[in-house]
């Protein structure tokens, strides 16, 4: 039987991505080697339903899982409109065995059926070991029980040019106090702007992305104050005020050229990873899944051809103390308990949960693994060890849509001069509105 990945835009047929929990040592965190349930002769087809178009790094996984069980095959679906489309796939004849959940899908009516019909990974019977996954994405209900599992994890921060740090004997600021002494040494060295980034209003835009993990962070440490900031209650706004305060100060500083970020940088996904590839910006302010596109543009940028450097990606200097990570979910696997495959689809998942698969799911899509081991994508190794204290994973807080757009949009405000900080602190509930 061929194995191959079978890409479908629709609208009636839809199959997701699988929950995987398994092989990772409880001892010493390292994956165990993975030993096969079943005879390698039985046959057996799988279905896995996702949003992205393009999924390589699970295509690998496939091969690899094929090595133990050639005898099968593993057909992946890219669901288009899939918030649209994923329950009516669940509700149909021919239901996905592994489908692609994501956190803020969750208590959202129109999600339930994605909830009520997975699988509990956690059950002891199912011999899943979640060992591997870092104690702030193992998604736990109110129960206890584990229903999906973090596939990729992402964050925000900035690509770091290394050998741009090397050549001017330099190191990589670890606070805020460091970062503005470092942009001065490289303003005299001849670069204009030290850091850059989208001047966008959107999630890995300049203000969000440097700002917002000291803004949850906040909330983290005053968890009174959610209510209020979900609710757009006025008064809440305070809480934006030392986050969009160090922002201003990054502008004020003379860090980042904001008219310059606008001018050469178009978009905040292909420009800031084209632009940082032209080799003469230290760093810049993005999301990690703007990091994700990197590898493939590698090839596509002329300059980066011509004369290819090492860069890194690390969380922005933003704290008197260092910076925040945000260690954030991005896609997450769960299994139909419904699947007339479930034998085998657990056994995929089975041997997709370890520190060695899921970090190399990881290093393909470069993404941030899941697991606790950082060291097979050297572009993340900085995160490892990150300190738990300055550390904001989906459990700490609950903020909402609502509060997140608003905290974007004062963001933007501010570093574009729309704003000061006052007003931008005075006008809570309002700002994303105009």
């Amino acid at each position: 039987m061929s194995k191959h990945i079978t890409k479908i835009i629709s609208t009636a047929l839809v199959i997701m991505l699988v929950l995987g929990t398994a092989g990772c040592s409880q001892s010493t965190n390292k994956s165990k080697e993975f030993t096969p349930k079943y005879s390698s002769d039985t046959t057996y087809k799988l279905s896995v339903a996702g949003t992205y178009s393009n999924f390589e790094s699970l295509e690998s996984v496939f091969e690899r899982f094929y090595t133990y069980y050639p005898n099968g095959e593993i057909v992946y679906t890219y669901l288009d409109d899939y918030s649209n489309t994923i329950g009516q796939a669940l509700a149909g004849q021919e239901p996905p065995d592994i489908y692609v959940v994501q956190p803020w899908m969750y208590g959202d009516e129109r999600f339930d059926p994605l909830f009520d019909g997975a699988e509990v990974l956690s059950d002891p019977e199912l011999n899943i070991n979640l060992d591997c996954i870092r104690q702030g994405l193992r998604w736990e209900m109110n129960d206890g029980e584990i229903l999906a599992l973090p596939v990729f994890a992402t964050s925000y921060g900035m690509l770091v040019n290394m050998d741009i740090f090397e050549k001017e004997n330099l190191e990589v600021p670890k606070t805020f106090g460091e970062l503005k002494e470092t942009c001065e040494k490289l303003k005299a060295a001849g670069y204009a702007s030290p850091v850059m980034g989208a001047d966008t209003n959107t999630t890995p835009g300049i203000g969000y992305s440097f700002a917002y993990p000291m803004f949850a962070k906040k909330v983290k440490d005053d968890r009174s104050v959610e209510g209020d900031l979900n609710n757009l209650v006025p008064s809440a706004g305070e809480v934006m005020r030392e986050p969009l305060t160090r922002l201003k100060e990054l502008v004020d500083s003379g860090c980042i050229d904001i008219d310059k970020c606008k001018a050469e940088i178009e978009d905040d996904y292909n420009a800031v990873i084209m632009r940082f590839f032209e080799g003469d910006v230290p760093m810049m302010i993005c999301s990690g899944d703007v990091v994700s596109g990197t590898k493939k543009r590698e090839s596509k940028s002329e300059a980066f051809t011509a004369n290819p450097f090492k860069y890194d990606f690390y969380v922005a200097p933003s704290g008197d103390d260092g910076g925040y990570y945000m260690d954030s979910m991005s896609i997450l696997f769960s299994v139909n308990k419904n699947s007339d495959s479930l034998d085998m689809t657990n056994e995929f998942i089975r041997f997709l949960t370890s520190e060695k698969e899921l970090g190399l799911m990881a290093q393909e899509k470069r993404l941030i693994t899941p697991t606790k081991d950082y060291s097979l994508d050297e572009v993340y190794a900085s995160l490892s060890g990150f300190p738990e204290d300055r550390t904001v994973n989906f459990r700490d807080t609950e903020i909402l849509d609502t509060a997140v757009k608003e905290f974007r949009a004062a963001a933007y405000a501010v570093i574009n001069g729309e704003m000061t900080v006052d007003e931008a602190v005075a006008a809570y509930g309002t700002i994303a509105g105009k």
